[in-house]
């Protein structure tokens, strides 16, 4: 009769040993099926040039499927956290002057709002106008898509408030706003329910100042639920579709809802 024989425990530096050995072989794995999918991305073809443009057709296409499932759990009883004016940075930072190069030039005085309905009906609303509604202010951490955030303090017209005032509301039943700057060098599409949002605005005032140049005197889009290259600075003109309209970075591979 054999005698069965009894299998040593495994040391402690041999079980070390064995789970570093299984960890290793992991990690090649996970790496080497990143670094073929990083291949298989970078050699896929580039989307088609719409109104987004740039990426590849996969990442648009996860982009795109990325921000149903975001709109599908939208909702305006889902508001950004706000801080106590006392936390608000003193130098709020600029980041971009794309739309308002040429901003020593520009004449605030002869500003005013053009607004675009569906009917080719335009409104023009002076800066006058706007301080006259009910005045909105929020700080908020405001967030780059380069990685750095910074809690700031805003204050104008809630963007709902200006829509309801101007009688604009069946404007609103449309899918998306489209925004400008006045030379036209600076857009944004955005998605009516993030326009609609209780914390959009379009702000006038900084640090309960007058807005400055730099920030995109005299009304600049403040929409917390999305990344700031959506914070349109100067706002020239307003326009309503159900189609998405040109947005800047998009054109240029970003994604175009750009959502927090």
């Amino acid at each position: 009769m054999k005698t069965k024989k009894i299998k040593k425990p495994l040391t402690i530096d041999q079980k070390i040993s064995r789970r570093n050995f299984i960890s290793f072989g992991v990690f090649s794995a996970a790496a080497l099926g990143g670094a073929l999918a990083w291949k298989w991305l970078y050699n896929s073809p580039i989307e088609t040039i719409t109104v987004t443009g740039g990426a590849r057709k996969p990442l648009r296409r996860a982009l795109n499927k990325t921000e149903l499932a975001f709109r599908k759990v939208f909702s305006n009883n889902n508001l950004v956290k706000t801080y106590p004016k006392s936390m608000a940075a003193k130098k709020v930072r600029v980041n971009s002057d794309i739309g308002i190069e040429a901003e020593k030039k520009f004449d605030i005085t002869a500003w005013k709002l053009q607004v675009k309905k569906q009917n080719s009906e335009m409104l023009q609303v002076s800066l006058d106008d706007l301080k006259a509604l009910p005045k909105t202010e929020i700080v908020f951490d405001f967030k780059c898509v380069e990685g750095w955030d910074q809690i700031q303090y805003w204050g104008g017209v809630k963007f709902s408030d200006f829509i309801t005032h101007y009688k604009l509301d069946d404007q609103a039943k449309l899918g998306y706003i489209g925004m400008e700057t006045p030379d036209k060098g600076y857009y944004v599409g955005i998605d009516m329910p993030s326009a609609m949002h209780p914390q959009t605005i379009m702000a006038y005032e900084v640090n309960a100042k007058p807005l400055p140049l730099e920030h995109g005197a005299p009304l600049r889009l403040i929409i917390p639920v999305k990344y700031g290259i959506k914070n349109l600075k100067r706002i020239g003109t307003i326009t309503f579709s159900n189609t998405r309209p040109p947005d800047y970075w998009a054109e240029r591979g970003y994604d175009y809802y750009s959502g927090l």
